[in-house]
């Protein structure tokens, strides 16, 4: 009888699984829906096994094989202890469940299980530190009220400031009028927006922001620098509790490495493996659990 493997990347947008052998040799691997366990313990329980049929599927196995496979799931909202708990309370059809955060699992794979650090910035933000067995984490608590140095922080403050050039306290720049042309220049159209705007709605001008700052805009370069102070605040956070190699992962930390001071910068390194190889490191190895580790 074979035994399988199973890691799991699963967020807000997309559940990715993939298959290995107790040899370490691939079976398959697949994507399907959302995977945060904030957002609803069925919902990530249906995508995850979704993405784990079809990733067999690709290797010649089927559901009846669901019972030799241990999974190791990195997933967002696992944070979140009374979700975690719901989760992880589900009936399922796997040998073993192994839950903790997707940035867990990065961690653990930019690493190759080994002591490191890793600073996540896309829409949102996050850092985390293992070493010695204990997580160390700075931030991560979710927009508006953390997730400095991410997309979604950026957007919300670029339209701030593009208010406050509508009303000509500040300068108007070319970043400025690129923005309102996404809302026909129309700041009630930009009011009504923002009642309903969700993270991911902000973070689609940080392109925008980047793009501008290499063209010289003040204001984008301004927000570039305010970012890049974010970021840093995270990564000194990080070093303070013993980090000295971190990985900065992310769309928005992987541009924003020119913009941090030369010291910070010397502690950045390159991940070797995904956060899917991290969760298949954890996979059947239950110390790995996020509640009942040491946490700080």
């Amino acid at each position: 009888m074979t035994l399988y493997y199973v890691g799991i990347d699963g967020g807000g947008t997309s559940c990715r699984a993939r298959i290995r052998d107790e040899q370490g040799n691939f079976i398959g691997e697949a994507k399907s829906g959302s995977a945060n366990i904030m957002l609803g313990a069925d919902v990530a329980m249906k995508s995850i096994v979704d993405a784990i049929t079809q990733a067999a599927l690709q290797g010649g196995l089927s559901s009846k094989d669901f019972s030799e496979m241990h999974i190791g799931l990195a997933l967002a909202g696992a944070e979140h202890k009374s979700s975690w708990q719901t989760f992880m309370a589900l009936p399922h059809p796997f040998a073993s469940m192994v839950l903790n955060t997707d940035a867990y699992g990065a961690c653990v794979g930019a690493h190759n299980g080994d002591d490191g650090a890793i600073m996540i910035a896309g829409t949102g933000s996050c850092g985390i530190y293992l070493t010695n067995g204990e997580q160390h984490v700075v931030g991560g608590r979710e927009f508006p009220i953390s997730d400095q140095g991410g997309g979604a922080v950026m957007g919300l403050r670029l339209v701030q400031q593009v208010l406050l050039a509508e009303d000509g306290i500040i300068d108007k720049t070319p970043l400025c009028t690129h923005v309102m042309a996404h809302f026909n220049h129309d700041v009630d159209q930009v009011v009504e927006w923002s009642k309903t705007a969700l993270p991911r709605d902000y973070g689609q001008f940080s392109p925008a922001i980047f793009e501008h700052a290499a063209q010289g805009d003040s204001l984008a370069i301004s927000m570039l620098k305010q970012t890049a102070s974010d970021v840093e605040m995270f990564l000194l956070a990080l070093n303070r509790k013993g980090a000295t190699r971190i990985c900065l992962m992310g769309s928005i930390a992987e541009r924003i490495l020119k913009w941090l001071s030369p010291p910070v910068q010397n502690w950045v390194v390159e991940p070797q493996f995904d956060a899917i190889e991290g969760a298949l490191m954890f996979a059947g190895k239950p110390e790995h659990n996020l509640y009942g580790r040491n946490i700080s």
